[in-house]
């Protein structure tokens, strides 16, 4: 029984490990300065690169939604079940909106991993693939025989991603974890929320998102190396340490200074006035003076040029010592006025101030659309469908959202049979067996079941 690494490497491997047939002759591969070409618009950056994201819900998934985005070749593998995020709440025609947005620019496989056929099936996938990410709890693939330094063995270049809640060393890391505990145990819940209230936790997955963005960092580190070196690497993500490392620098003031920062709604001891202020038709407008200087045109705007001028106004120990008397004069102010008042105001004197958005606010601003922040694409059932667009704007090699997260398994006989070499009979087997799910059906515009 012969395995295809890299390359067309001969890899033995224990007979049970025998799917499908070899792939068909080597990828063409960039090298990395190839890869991030700059010199043309047309090729997005990351063309030739492929990631197989058997991750599941957010903070995985994330990261090669951000890698697709522009332009990895992403292979989604899910347990024929399908990804737990298609349940989460906000469907349409039976269409899941969450899954449309982590979901899109990526071509969808089902395997169960757990079978051994499954696994196979992975690891010929993997041994053409640059990146692999995974959130199984720590231990789980190494049961299945599909550990970093099996994978490694098939693929030396490989960058296996390796996200879970506690990371995977340390006391913590066979405990199961999702962003929710990340959120509370690394300080973020504790400094969150009103002075006399509960620690608040938010309600969008923020640490799976921040965790996400860190990831992607991460793994684009991860390949730099391997096209230097040919070496690939594990890049171990916790999903509390992102999040941790952007909380600033309290674990420096706590080590030298012995400060536990307290809960103090929009407040903080280093930018003062700060805070979200309510207008006379009922809108919030957020406002930050980070610098007395900033502080000073906030504070002459609203007519107080005795705060302003007053002595202690350039320290922040001063500021902070009569931020009461500063947020008063600034609400009261704030309260007899309408919001485009209040904005027309302040942005005529240069001060920092926004309004307070809701996502229907959002939809409504110009200024998101013209950015591209929110993007329009075609959806098979849904029609046009508006979701976040890139995270950020590259002038010679933008990325581009293609497609919306696909059916699950859509994509099983394009992997399976055209990449895999897998013959109709053993994908009959595999999909009896229940190694390999059915693809399952979309709905129709004019069909919602």
């Amino acid at each position: 029984m012969r395995r295809y690494g890299r390359g067309g490497a001969d890899v033995t491997g224990p007979p049970r490990e025998r799917a499908c047939q070899p792939l068909p002759s080597p990828l063409s591969r960039l090298t990395f300065y190839q890869m991030f070409d700059t010199t043309s618009a047309s090729t997005p950056p990351l063309s030739g690169v492929r990631v197989v994201d058997a991750a599941t819900i957010y903070a995985g998934p994330m990261i090669a939604t951000l890698l697709g985005d522009f332009g990895a070749d992403v292979v989604k593998v899910e347990h024929p079940r399908g990804d737990g995020l298609r349940s989460w709440a906000w469907h349409k025609d039976g269409e899941s909106l969450w899954w449309a947005l982590v979901g899109r620019n990526k071509r969808a496989v089902t395997l169960a991993l757990s079978d051994p056929r499954g696994a196979a099936l992975l690891r010929r996938l993997l041994a053409e693939a640059d990146v692999f990410v995974e959130n199984f709890r720590p231990g789980t693939l190494e049961r299945w025989g599909l550990g970093p330094e099996e994978l490694l063995g098939v693929n030396p270049r490989l960058v296996v991603v390796r996200v879970s809640g506690f990371g995977q060393t340390g006391p913590y890391r066979s405990r199961p974890g999702f962003g929710t505990l990340a959120e509370a145990i690394c300080g973020f819940a504790d400094t969150n929320g009103a002075a006399d209230g509960p620690p608040v936790l938010p309600q969008w997955p923020l640490a799976d998102g921040v965790a996400a963005l860190a990831g992607a960092f991460a793994t684009m580190t991860a390949l730099r190396h391997a096209e230097r070196t040919g070496e690939g690497q594990v890049v171990d993500l916790s999903i509390y340490e992102p999040l941790f490392w952007i909380l600033g620098a309290q674990t420096t003031a706590y080590d030298q200074l012995g400060i536990v920062p307290k809960r103090q709604g929009s407040s903080t001891d280093f930018n003062v006035p700060r805070e979200c202020y309510r207008t006379r038709d009922g809108r919030w407008v957020a406002l930050s003076g980070a610098t007395a200087a900033t502080g000073r045109r906030i504070l002459r705007a609203v007519g107080r040029e005795d705060l302003a001028d007053a002595p202690w106004f350039d320290e922040i120990a001063g500021r902070v010592a009569h931020r009461d008397e500063i947020d008063k004069a600034i609400a009261s102010w704030v309260a007899e006025r309408d919001s485009d008042e209040v904005l027309a105001t302040f942005d005529a004197v240069g001060a920092t101030v926004g309004p307070v958005y809701s996502i229907a606010d959002i939809a409504a601003d110009p200024h998101f659309h013209e950015r591209g922040s929110i993007t329009t694409l075609e959806h098979p059932t849904l029609g046009p469908l508006k979701m976040q667009g890139l995270i950020a704007n590259l002038t010679r090699t933008p990325g581009r959202v293609r497609s919306a997260g696909p059916r699950l398994g859509e994509h099983n006989a394009e992997i399976l049979r055209d990449l895999l070499q897998c013959s109709p009979d053993e994908l009959a087997r595999l999909e009896a067996d229940g190694v390999v799910g059915p693809t399952a059906t979309r709905a129709t515009p004019d069909d919602p079941s």
